[in-house]
């Protein structure tokens, strides 16, 4: 029988939004030392879309994951503007575009109050500020941002609707929901009518499997010498089933084409 982890995308949502919280705190008490900022799939820029970027040197080892979010900005104006990003995680990409990219401020929230309290202690970065808070009831004001930023996070949520929904409400009028994260092709068919329904334009569609698909080749030594650097032994296979390494059943979801990969913007309408 396959454990929770391995059978992860094929789980009901209460169930992942469970593992991700276990995962997030496991990876508070393992990683003392700080060296995992990022847990998305990455981005290789394989077709050359990406303007290139100067990275620092700490940040160079994890380029795929921070691409994951410069892909996601691309084309947006984001300096001396207002963003949140829901689902921030470990706050490696609010880091990343805050220091790369000059918002005027940037919030990032999450669920997870360790997740939290972790970002809290390991970030100073002028105008980034990180709260817990629920995806489907945002704690801010009607039109309170220019963009929302959701980055391989709204796979777990119990209420996609509720999340959409409140989206719309605190966005400025035309702001922009920057989005990207996995669904098959069915799946992708609801999200579009989610969209619709939430007043919410979409104005870039693009289908970025092969291009998480080369970052979890190319990435495949680094995080597995994490996982064996952080994890006990009794749980390799189930973190490296989570992370998507080569040969595991998410890696086979993407590379067979049942599951996708996409990225939206979209645009608040009336």
């Amino acid at each position: 029988m396959r454990n929770l982890f391995e059978s992860y995308a094929e789980s009901p949502k209460f169930i992942r939004k469970t593992l991700w919280k276990i995962w997030h705190n496991f990876l508070v008490f393992r990683d003392r030392d700080f060296e995992i900022k990022y847990m998305n799939y990455g981005y290789a820029d394989i077709d050359g879309n990406l303007e290139p970027i100067e990275l620092e040197k700490e940040d160079e080892p994890e380029r795929y994951c921070l691409n994951l979010y410069h892909q996601d900005i691309e084309g947006n104006d984001i300096e001396g503007k207002k963003l949140l990003e829901v689902g921030c995680g470990r706050g490696g990409g609010a880091s990343y575009i805050s220091r790369y990219f000059h918002p005027k401020s940037y919030i990032g929230l999450d669920l997870s109050k360790k997740a939290i309290k972790f970002c809290n202690a390991n970030y100073d970065v002028p105008g980034l500020t990180f709260i817990r808070g629920s995806a489907d009831d945002l704690p801010f004001e009607d039109s309170s941002f220019d963009n929302v930023i959701n980055v391989e996070s709204s796979r777990c949520y119990v209420d996609m609707d509720g999340f959409l929904s409140e989206v719309h409400r605190i966005l400025k009028p035309n702001g922009h929901l920057l989005f990207s994260d996995m669904r098959t092709e069915d799946g992708n068919e609801l999200l579009k009518e989610q969209f619709k329904n939430a007043h919410l334009k979409i104005i870039k569609e693009k289908n970025i499997l092969p291009n998480v698909l080369k970052a979890l080749q190319l990435d495949n030594e680094r995080r597995k010498s994490l996982i064996l650097k952080k994890a006990p032994k009794f749980l390799h296979k189930s973190v490296n089933e989570f992370s998507g390494l080569i040969g595991t059943e998410r890696y086979r979801l993407f590379e067979d084409g049942i599951m996708h990969y996409y990225h939206y913007t979209l645009q608040k309408v009336d």
